[in-house]
């Protein structure tokens, strides 16, 4: 099968093509993009023997190990690791109770076999880099890769090698390497420019109760920025997302204000959804589409995406 995705201006549109294997998508799925050398193959544990015996996991790569966090299940862990034969290294973490968390794991390789052993040791700093920036996971790696050096013209292949990576993954369901949320002290779109859906800057407040919270709205996801204020009562009425609410205070991502009388977000958070997030801010079922707006126009988000409907 294959999908068509778009990223940034600067790449363009790209078709990537997916197989699964065994004709399930939670089975093994290999992926490429046209006109890269990269090859990419995800796995669940449970299929790691089949995994092992392909191609896709017997050359020089990098890899993912990817589970829920024991000790924060809001967050991913990550394990980000590299090999002159990827399979040798999958076979030593098998039987590493220190990475037990691991439910699923991406090999990714190259179809011409170029990649060396310096080439992977700068992917996996550069990817341990990221990792880090975007905070989307929490990195089972107990050591710093250290920044690795290769000659300029190297060093521009690996890093569209990078770009092509952190375009893909997404693809197969690995969004630990996207950026969290755009800058906000970008310069201002003018007032005549089109806003662009992926670059939402949103506002929920609530006037009776004090709080308010600021977001970026990314592909359907709502990254809540830190220092973001959310409701402190305890609302009477229901709440689906209370176990989520309930364990960003535990992971203390949302802890009280001095006072006591708010709650505050002490990083960004990000949620699948507006109504999430604004369900969390509220402690109530909220519609997170009518209740957060766009700092720009003042449009609710129902309204704007609405709007985007052109009749012909």
């Amino acid at each position: 099968m294959s999908s068509d995705s778009s990223t940034s201006s600067r790449i363009g549109g790209r078709t990537v093509r997916l197989f699964l294997v065994d004709g399930s998508p939670t089975g093994l799925v290999t992926a490429e993009i046209m006109n890269w050398t990269g090859r990419v193959l995800v796995a669940p544990r449970s299929r790691i023997g089949e995994a092992l015996k392909r191609e896709e996991s017997k050359g020089t790569g990098v890899y993912f190990l990817v589970g829920d966090d024991p000790a924060q299940p809001t967050k991913l862990r990550v394990y980000i690791g590299e090999g002159d034969l990827v399979a040798d290294r999958i076979k030593i973490h098998v039987n590493d109770e220190s990475k037990d968390f691991w439910t699923r794991v991406c090999f990714v390789t190259s179809k011409d076999l170029n990649l060396t052993k310096a080439h992977v040791r700068y992917l996996e700093n550069r990817l341990v880099e990221l990792a880090r920036v975007s905070d989307r996971a929490n990195l089972a790696n107990n050591n710093d890769p250290g920044k690795k050096f290769l000659p300029e013209s190297e060093t521009a292949d690996m890093e569209f090698f990078l770009e092509q990576i952190q375009l893909i993954l997404p693809v197969v369901g690995f969004d630990f390497l996207r950026a969290r949320r755009i800058s906000v002290d970008s310069p201002a779109p003018k007032p005549q420019a089109p806003i662009v859906a992926s670059q939402l800057e949103l506002a929920l407040a609530s006037k009776k109760y004090g709080y308010s919270a600021d977001a970026i709205e990314t592909d359907g996801e709502i990254n809540v920025l830190a220092g973001s204020r959310a409701s402190a009562t305890k609302d009477l009425a229901q709440n689906s997302y209370a176990p989520l609410r309930e364990q960003l205070i535990r992971d203390g991502r949302l802890r009280p204000t001095p006072d006591g009388s708010l709650l505050e977000f002490t990083e960004d958070v990000s949620f699948a959804s507006p109504s999430a997030a604004a369900a969390v801010i509220n402690n109530r079922n909220t519609n997170g589409r009518t209740a957060w707006r766009l700092k720009s126009t003042g449009q609710t988000l129902k309204e704007w995406q609405d709007a985007q409907i052109v009749s012909d």
